[in-house]
């Protein structure tokens, strides 16, 4: 309990998760690989619905959806090891502010890259987190120890990895990554220099996804009419 009462923004997400996964193993007859119909129904993002039909509300559902097994095992690791970390370094606010804008605007840049794919997971979230920890470091690159310093070059390392792998893969969409990448360690670099800066970053991602919001379904039309 008190492992969970020291890190209980990663745990409570790795949870909701979880949960969503059950349902929809439940809901799609197995528990390895879901059913992609299933997926859309329960608010997986899909250009022509997402954008076409204004159902916005895809790009916070997509983010707890995740195709199979090795999917959400990979993601909830991935956010297991750093999430604890982002806990360490930022508050409540500003974690979840770095987690949820760098996961809508994710998939705002997924819909924009692939408008007639299927767009679920946390990646582009814990990309963000990726992100943020970097923007951290480098803001305070002056003050940390030679072990952070190490801890740096192996972070480096992973989320190259991490970018290597993504684009070998064909299914997994590398532009939700750089783009939670992008916003997670916009983020961090500025909330860890002030909290205050909270306004400041939430008011402008909210800008950027407006605006996002307004083009994408123009560009679509010139795509599909």
């Amino acid at each position: 309990m008190r492992d969970f009462s020291r890190y209980r923004i990663t745990y409570s997400i790795i949870a909701i998760n979880a949960v969503v996964y059950l349902f929809s193993a439940l809901f799609s007859g197995g528990i390895a690989d879901m059913n992609m119909q299933v997926l859309v129904e329960m608010g997986a993002l899909y250009g022509p619905l997402t954008v076409l039909k204004g159902e916005w509300w895809r790009l916070f559902t997509a983010m707890f959806l995740h195709g199979g097994m090795t999917h959400i095992l990979m993601n909830m690791v991935s956010l297991y090891i750093i999430g604890r970390g982002m806990e360490m370094y930022f508050d409540t606010k500003s974690y979840l502010s770095i987690y949820l804008f760098s996961g809508l605007l994710g998939g705002l840049a997924s819909l924009y890259i692939h408008p007639e794919s299927v767009g679920i997971g946390a990646s582009g979230a814990i990309f963000g987190v990726f992100g943020a920890l970097a923007g951290f470091f480098l803001a305070h690159r002056r003050h940390i120890g030679e072990h952070t310093r190490a801890f740096m070059k192996e972070f480096t390392v992973i989320i190259v990895i991490n970018l290597v792998i993504g684009f070998s893969i064909p299914s997994v969409d590398v532009s939700a990554h750089i783009a939670g990448l992008a916003v997670g360690f916009i983020g961090g670099y500025l909330l860890s220099k002030d909290p205050k800066f909270i306004g400041i970053y939430s008011g402008s991602m909210v800008l950027l996804m407006l605006a996002i919001m307004y083009y994408l379904p123009q560009i679509y039309v010139q795509r599909f009419f």
